[in-house]
């Protein structure tokens, strides 16, 4: 468009009357478009100079919004240019890209015209397949929208507005990829964008086919607008495609990341590869890696509308088969010294709708863990351990020989703040629990129950008289698998700092 104004104004001197009804004609011609065009001033000294207001471009049949309008635009050409059909630069005010729902495939091919129209004229006339060269084109505070498509619009989505804060094109042609440099405003996490690459050529019939690739950086977004996580990400990657189908990897850096119910900053990196719907937003992570302290994850996915309301759905399978379960327990508990260290394998579904809640009331997850080789950080609770191994084996703590570790596998649940374990066992040398129950994870309360399975009977965890007394109450306690040992109902409540411990008497005589 701009391409074709800059040729018209700067090849004859006419009258301004006369060069605003041929900017007209020329524009939808080449265009395949309707023009409509305000007051036009043309000086010829001492440079060639056209200023205009009140450009409009709309398709053929649609008088709704234009895709292309300007406040006002100047054309800057020297008596040189002309000749050799350059024009050193064009200054747009705004500017408004409009890029309306992509058109279906049409079932029959449309027949090639082979008379009239833009296309006609780009095969016959060389002037047209030439083109005037603009050096440099700016614009300033333009806009790139997105219009949703007949569904989206019913469920009340809203356009998409990209705010290009300033735009530089270079060697500008009307048939040939353009250099270009923009700033833009991304709105959640709010930060800047600065990009690079080439743009173009336009689509006429199809603006969302135009073509368009080259490298972003994306720095000091915070991330304190997702309530419930805060750090800034500095994001730097490539992009190609076009205006409707945006392909995007890159590598992005959080330095300081931190879940607020934790409350522990951590690094965090990832790398990713995306398909970006450029009509609605809507992305595809095709995969992402992360890794944080001395753990690692992959997971694919996507982020997408929600129905009918503002915000956005993200929704990932998430697989971590080589990660430590103190670097995830880092994210979510704020004491300074994980309660338990060991190699950790998980996978999970992972859905966060969108909200203005904290995080932890909003997240969802569902999956299963395996923790191997855990040991407690706490002296005292993995004194326990090691004593409920020996006497869980009939034997004394002096008998045991090296560490005594523990292993976890378990499904679980996360939702509106509260962690479910419908199944979870836990099992050292001789002794093996079953667990299931639920934690809440703001007040960090404990409500479960389970099962400990012994190789040896409640009377052979002691000695002397006492062995003898509880002789009596072994057959309470009976395991039920036809198995050497015994089998102790219990239960654990109250806080995770001070968690209580006791017998579930209700289910020993039930059994």
């Amino acid at each position: 468009m701009v391409v074709a104004l800059a040729m018209v104004a700067a090849a004859v001197p006419l009258s301004s009357d006369a060069l605003r009804h041929r900017i007209v004609q020329e524009l939808s011609a080449r265009m395949n478009a309707d023009i409509e065009l305000g007051d036009l001033d043309l000086r010829l000294f001492p440079r060639l100079q056209a200023t205009g207001e009140s450009l409009k471009v709309r398709q053929h049949g649609n008088g709704d919004e234009p895709i292309i309008s300007v406040q006002r635009f100047v054309v800057d050409a020297d008596l040189l240019g002309v000749v050799r059909k350059r024009v050193a630069h064009v200054q747009l005010h705004g500017l408004r890209i409009v890029i309306p729902p992509s058109r279906p495939e049409p079932e029959t091919p449309v027949p090639v015209a082979t008379s009239g129209g833009a296309d006609t004229k780009a095969r016959t006339d060389p002037s047209f397949a030439r083109g005037v060269i603009v050096n440099a084109l700016e614009a300033d505070d333009a806009q790139l929208v997105t219009l949703p498509d007949a569904n989206d619009a019913r469920e009340g989505k809203r356009p998409r507005v990209w705010a290009i804060h300033k735009l530089t094109m270079r060697e500008v042609g009307a048939r040939s990829a353009m250099p270009f440099d923009a700033t833009l405003t991304n709105a959640v996490p709010p930060g800047e964008i600065v990009t690079s690459g080439q743009f173009g050529p336009w689509h006429v019939d199809d603006p969302g086919a135009t073509p368009l690739h080259g490298s972003f950086s994306f720095d000091h977004a915070d991330l304190g607008v997702f309530h419930g996580v805060a750090g800034l990400l500095s994001s730097r990657g490539q992009f190609g495609g076009t205006l409707d189908f945006i392909s995007a990897h890159g590598e992005a850096d959080v330095p300081n990341f931190a879940i607020t119910i934790g409350g522990q900053p951590f690094a965090l990196h990832t790398k990713y590869d995306s398909v970006v719907d450029g009509t609605n937003g809507n992305t595809i992570l095709k995969r992402i890696d992360a890794s944080f302290l001395d753990s690692s994850l992959t997971a694919s996915g996507s982020v997408y509308d929600a129905p009918g309301e503002p915000g956005r759905y993200v929704q990932l399978d998430v697989d971590m088969e080589r990660a430590r379960i103190e670097d995830v327990m880092k994210m979510a508990v704020k004491a300074p010294k994980p309660v338990m260290t060991g190699a950790l394998r998980l996978k999970t579904k992972f859905l966060l709708p969108p909200g203005q809640s904290d995080v932890a009331d909003r997240l969802h997850l569902d999956g299963q863990f395996a923790i191997a080789g855990a040991r407690f950080t706490n002296v005292d609770v993995q004194s326990k351990i090691r004593a409920l191994s020996a006497k869980s084996q009939g034997k004394d703590v002096e008998e045991l020989h090296g560490r005594v570790l523990s292993n976890f596998e378990g499904r679980f649940t996360l939702a509106n703040g509260r962690l479910k374990l419908p199944v979870l066992t836990f099992t050292v040398p001789g002794a093996e629990v079953e667990l299931a129950g639920n934690y809440a994870l703001k007040p960090q309360a404990l409500d479960f129950k389970g099962t400990m399975l012994m190789d040896a009977t409640i009377s052979e965890t002691q000695h002397g008289w006492k062995k003898l007394l509880l002789k009596v109450v072994d057959p309470l306690f009976r395991r039920k698998d036809g198995k050497d040992g015994s089998a102790i109902p219990f239960k654990i409540d109250g806080k995770r700092g001070d968690p209580k411990f006791g017998l579930d008497y209700g289910r020993v005589f039930k059994r």
